[in-house]
């Protein structure tokens, strides 16, 4: 299960069976970097303002939509066009998790649309393997317009504190990805979970999940609020394969100069 960060991210893109993550590893490769923006910004206009001035240093561009509070199509039309113009990624940070037959309503329709505009969205097992399966289905229907263009990152860990998304859990997430590779992409997880992954089994020779870390800031340890954070070193040798920072690059003086 463990990625193949021994290997250079094109090296991995070519070997790649997920036609998500081998775009990804593409992008990770063509501009040389890991970085994914979490923009917590509660406009439109700030949203794709941050879009456009980072979009040139970033893979993924991260956002949690139902905290903008005047979302419209418009919302929608600029970040599609914005991921088109600088080549990266959209990452809805949905953090889905109920039935089966809700998350696929949520995901697919509803008011926030996310599958027409979002190539990766995340969901956790807390509710079973069905909210997984469920997003698969869905993700990989011949019926889909976007089939092929789309994945999903189980959430495997959390790093606020006192998280509960440890052991069992962890372990669900990583049997869940193996049996719905066609559309799980990888994991948010603070490491990687190669230890964790041998013990579950079951591990195909050429699996390649990707670990998105989130909480990195180089200058800022927590917050108040149970945040903690690790620095980009800390985390790529704990084995991220793309980094998570969000008030550490779009609220710092110069977030172009942070991203760089």
């Amino acid at each position: 299960m463990a990625s193949k960060s021994c290997l250079t991210y094109g090296q991995r893109a070519n070997i790649a069976r997920n036609p998500l993550t081998k775009r990804l590893l593409q992008i990770a490769e063509e501009k040389k970097s890991n970085i994914v923006v979490s923009a917590d910004l509660t406009t439109t206009a700030e949203l794709l303002d941050i879009a456009d001035r980072l979009g040139p240093y970033i893979a993924v561009f991260k956002t949690h939509i139902d905290i903008v509070s005047d979302f419209s199509a418009q919302t929608v039309s600029g970040l599609k066009r914005l991921a088109r113009k600088h080549n990266c990624l959209i990452f809805e940070d949905r953090k889905l998790v109920d039935i089966g037959n809700t998350v696929q309503k949520q995901y697919h329709g509803g008011a926030l649309r996310i599958s027409e505009w979002a190539h990766l969205v995340n969901a956790s097992v807390l509710a079973g393997d069905g909210v997984i399966q469920a997003l698969a289905e869905t993700g990989t229907s011949k019926d889909f317009e976007h089939r092929g263009e789309r994945g999903l990152l189980i959430l495997a860990e959390m790093t606020a504190a006192g998280s509960l998304a440890v052991g069992e859990y962890t372990e669900a997430s990583i049997k869940s990805a193996r049996k719905h590779q066609a559309f799980v992409t990888g994991f948010v997880a603070n490491r990687a979970l190669t230890e964790l992954a041998s013990r579950v089994g079951g591990a195909e020779e050429d699996e390649d999940f990707i670990i998105f870390t989130t909480g990195v800031n180089r200058s800022s340890k927590g917050d108040k609020l149970g945040q903690q954070y690790q620095t980009p070193e800390q985390a790529v040798g704990n084995g991220a394969d793309f980094i998570i920072a969000g008030r550490g690059i779009y609220a710092a003086h110069d977030p172009v100069e942070s991203a760089r």
